[in-house]
């Protein structure tokens, strides 16, 4: 990313123009997978057209949470298969709140997150299998998330590497928490 950053090969998201070094963002302690703690100071850039700033983030990362996207997207497939915050909040021994935190903000994005991994799967697969219709909205959303990873591993076996949630963040722009009014 530093090397595509230097070259200006990277574009803003909003007007299209070269992304320029801008800095670095504050430091950050993310909780990762198994309780490990990963620390890092991300990358920050200019648009050289609108001139705002954007912080570049990995794949493994979503804004504005704490915790790697395999964390928080076990979280959501635990509660897509019934279980409340508590459980979910038990089992990944995190906070009930964080964990209460994501799911509404991911419940009220189900239907646009379905709809648009629906439309991934589709294009992805030469002959796409609809994931069966589950128990909610928010399980049907977690199922063609994992449906469209398959499609898309199947297409490209490298993404094998890459979870089924850090392929959704980077689809989706990292924006599977976010508020309902901000565009997928």
């Amino acid at each position: 990313m530093e090397r595509q950053l230097r070259q200006g090969r990277l574009t803003c998201p909003a007007c299209g123009a070269v992304l320029a070094p801008w800095g670095h963002g504050r430091p950050r302690s993310i909780r990762g997978d198994l309780g490990a703690r990963l620390f890092l100071r991300p990358r920050r850039t200019r648009c050289s057209g609108c001139k705002v700033t954007h912080v570049l983030l990995a794949e493994t990362l979503w804004p504005r949470r704490a915790d790697t996207a395999v964390v928080i997207g076990a979280g959501l497939e635990i509660a897509a298969l019934g279980m409340g915050h508590r459980q979910v909040a038990a089992h990944l021994g995190l906070a009930e709140g964080t964990v209460r935190g994501w799911l509404r903000a991911f419940a009220t994005r189900a239907e646009d997150v379905r709809r648009h991994f629906t439309v991934a799967l589709v294009a992805l697969a030469d002959d796409p299998v609809m994931p069966d219709a589950a128990a909610s909205p928010f399980a049907d959303a977690v199922s063609v998330v994992a449906a469209a990873h398959r499609a898309a591993a199947t297409k490209w076996p490298g993404m094998l590497t890459v979870s089924r949630w850090e392929f959704a963040g980077r689809a989706i722009g990292g924006r599977l928490l976010t508020s309902p009014s901000s565009a997928i």
